[in-house]
């Protein structure tokens, strides 16, 4: 079963980057009710009716506006302009204590010709609004062709940004290293398994060898001494996280537990119940594809859920 399910997720994420495919599927009538399952909206009003909800249960939000593989500066710009304008309702709201924003590289330029430069000019003047209504931003990791441009960037920001977060992605071989190098005292690093097609030789491909390189960078990051953010929906590695967090001698609050909207959200209010900080990873717009389709390769409950859903329109 499990080999079955490392190939439907192998096609899965395929089919995540296929213009062609994704062509096809916008246009298909899947209405709200499913894509809403994991997006909660187009617009920031929408994205800020679900943060709201969110605090009300105890939960904080990071906000992602969804969209990658930008190809032209107009598009990093209003990317940009996104984050720039959910920052300022967050603040108008009062929201910017248990909410922060997750950004793409790739979204604010990285791809184009002097990417590297546009996309650090465009994530810091994010960091820039961000400290001044009071919140922060985690710089999301992509696939591996971007990840030491990533970090690269990651560390420029924190110069002068230093609460300024990074992401690490524990089916990558290299992941434990960047682990031991980035649990430093200030460094906020959200520690996730990995959404994308990644080839062998730089990631691991069995489900197995990506929770063990999991437990071992989560082990890692929570006996240094920056603030972990362990990113995962798994029971065991969830489990796996609080007993780790209890070897090192961690009290809720020096680290959190984050999810993605709309999977597990039982286990989100457990948590926050439990004393511990849960913060919810919300996506909002309309470039959802490459989102969705990584969501459904996850876990075969979303895939059933998302055909279900098909079958009874």
């Amino acid at each position: 079963m499990r080999l079955v399910d490392d190939a439907l997720r192998r096609i899965l994420l395929a089919l995540s980057r296929s213009a062609r495919v994704k062509a096809l599927a916008v246009r298909l009538p899947l209405t709200a009710s499913v894509v809403a399952r994991f997006v909660p909206g187009e617009t920031a009003a929408d994205c800020l009716a679900a943060v709201r909800t969110l605090a009300a249960d105890g939960l904080c939000a990071s906000i992602d506006f969804l969209g990658e593989d930008t190809t032209t500066v107009a598009q990093a710009m209003a990317v940009r302009d996104a984050y720039l304008d959910v920052l300022s309702r967050l603040a108008a709201e009062g929201l910017t204590g248990s909410a922060e924003v997750s950004v793409k590289l790739t979204a604010l330029g990285l791809g184009l010709p002097g990417g590297r430069e546009i996309a650090r000019e465009h994530a810091r003047a994010v960091c820039a609004a961000a400290a001044e209504v009071g919140t922060t931003v985690t710089v999301d990791m992509e696939d591996h062709t971007t990840t030491d441009t990533t970090l690269g960037i990651l560390a420029e920001l924190r110069q002068d940004y230093p609460d300024t977060g990074g992401v690490l992605q524990a089916y990558l071989h290299r992941t434990l290293a960047d682990s031991a190098l980035l649990a430093s005292e200030g460094s906020r690093i959200r520690l996730c398994k990995g959404a994308y097609a990644e080839p062998a030789e730089v990631a691991h491909q069995r489900r197995e060898e990506v929770s063990a390189s999991y437990v071992a960078c989560a082990r890692t990051l929570l006996d240094g001494d920056g603030y972990p953010m362990l990113a995962t929906h798994d029971p065991e590695m969830i489990a796996a996280v609080g007993e780790l967090a209890r070897q090192a001698g961690r009290e809720p609050g020096s680290y959190e537990y984050q999810l993605l909207y709309g999977i597990r959200s039982d286990e989100q209010r457990r948590l926050a119940a439990a004393g511990e900080t849960v913060r919810v990873y919300v996506p909002f717009g309309t470039d959802w594809w490459g989102y969705f389709v990584r969501r459904l390769a996850e876990r075969p409950a979303n895939l059933l859920f998302f055909l279900r859903a098909l079958v009874s329109r």
